[in-house]
Order: C-alpha cells, then structure tokens, then sequence
C-alpha cells in the first residue's frame, strides 16, 4: 500500500485513491489525495512536534546547545517515519536532524541497556 504522508514539500507528489462513507452525505465516496494535501492535513501536529523542539532548545543550557547544532537531533520512534519530517525540522531550526537507524526499537534497545547497566549505578544516583 503506498503512502502518501509527508511533513516537507518536495518534486514528488503522490496519489492514493481512498474509499469511505462522505460525512455530509452518509452515502459512500471514493476521492483520489495527494501528497501536498496530506501535508497541509498534518500541519498541526508538525507543527506542535517543531513548537516542542524549539521549547525544548529554548531551556537548554549553552554547552548542550553547542553539542546540539554540532551533532544534531535524533528523532526516533514511529512518528519520525512520516516522510520529510527530518528535512522540514531542520530547516525550521537551523540544527541538522536525523532519522534513527532502527527508530521503530531503539527506545527500548536503549531502555534494555540502562536497565542491564542499573546493579552498576551507586544507589540514590538513578
């Protein structure tokens, strides 16, 4: 099944017939969308992911900050597989944004490993 979802604007502009019932009418429908007017869809929730980013990098002390624009944001977990959501980041705050390798297990890969590491943590530290 393809997929059409995108948070940035780029050449390609796919299509996806989909079918239901038309709200107004009650009756069935099938409409052909493309990609431009899903991304116009998902702007909302784009746009509250970047609001939460920016707030984020607002409080953050300098000497993160700089290893922040240096290194960038790894974006991780399923949302972060909606196409363009990397570019369209980056460019709305000037640090390079990354996509995750395996973003659909890293988190709790990771969360494996500080588990696994917690009997070497003094207590009162966690």
């Amino acid at each position: 099944m393809p997929t059409i979802g995108n948070a940035f604007a780029d050449k390609r502009v796919d299509t996806m017939e989909v079918k239901g019932r038309d709200a107004i009418s009650g009756l069935p429908r099938t409409l052909e969308l493309d990609s431009n007017e899903i991304r116009k869809a998902l702007k909302e929730p784009t746009d509250e992911i970047l609001d939460g980013i920016k707030s984020v990098l607002e409080r953050t002390p300098p000497e993160l900050a700089a290893d922040i624009v240096e290194r960038g944001i790894v974006l991780t977990g399923g949302g972060c597989l909606l196409r363009g959501l990397e570019h369209y980041l980056t460019k709305e705050t000037g640090v390079p944004v990354f996509r995750a390798e395996n973003p659909l297990t890293c988190v709790v890969l990771g969360t494996g490993r500080y588990l696994d590491e917690l009997k070497y943590i003094k207590p009162g530290i966690r």
